[in-house]
């Protein structure tokens, strides 16, 4: 499957999480709790290095993650995002409202099928979204503009489970070119395996 395929399916699967969520929380309430046994991932950082693309060179966006870090209270990414395109791209939906689903999600296994899988059944994990950036996200990415900081939010993570990072949601300012969607929702494809 394509990585644009998969941009647009996320793109749908969040605009019907609300409906999905309503029937699933119905199903919860009526249903018996299972046994907790997920164990909270311990502190732990690692230099991660990843680059990951979509477009071809000229009119792609370029997204980074540099390090990843749980700490006491929370967890902690350096990311970056270039804009190498030929059009600005929003960070925020149609009306221009902010839309900062920065953040990362937990997935059972490291295997891109799950990804793949996962998206394309609509039963992504809810992204666990950054409450903080530093510095602030623009509103605007304009052609040729980057972005470089730290995100974090507060919250455990389980051990045991794959992080992917989230980057979004993006939009087009205009007519994207052909190699780029009017709206992406980027998770990575690298991944990194939370431990105790």
């Amino acid at each position: 499957m394509s990585r644009t395929t998969i941009i647009i399916l996320v793109a749908l699967g969040a605009a019907l999480a609300g409906f999905a969520f309503s029937s699933a929380a119905q199903r919860l309430r009526d249903e018996e709790p299972p046994a907790d046994t997920s164990i909270a991932a311990g502190p732990q950082n690692a230099d991660l290095g990843w680059r990951e693309t979509v477009g071809r060179p000229g009119e792609q966006l370029v997204f980074t993650v540099k390090s990843f870090d749980i700490v006491p209270r929370g967890w902690r990414l350096r990311l970056g995002l270039e804009n190498d395109s030929s059009v600005a791209f929003g960070m925020g939906d149609s009306n221009g409202t902010l839309d900062r689903s920065f953040g990362l999600m937990l997935f059972e296994t490291g295997n891109i099928d799950e990804l793949e899988e996962r998206s394309k059944s609509g039963t992504l994990p809810a992204v666990r979204a950054a409450s903080r950036y530093e510095p602030e996200l623009p509103a605007i990415l304009e052609p040729g503009a980057s972005w470089e900081g730290t995100i974090s939010a507060a919250g455990a993570l389980v051990a045991g489970s794959w992080m992917r990072v989230v980057f979004g949601t993006l939009v087009a300012v205009g007519k994207p070119p052909d190699e780029l969607a009017q709206s992406i929702v980027w998770i990575t494809d690298h991944r990194y395996e939370l431990r105790e």
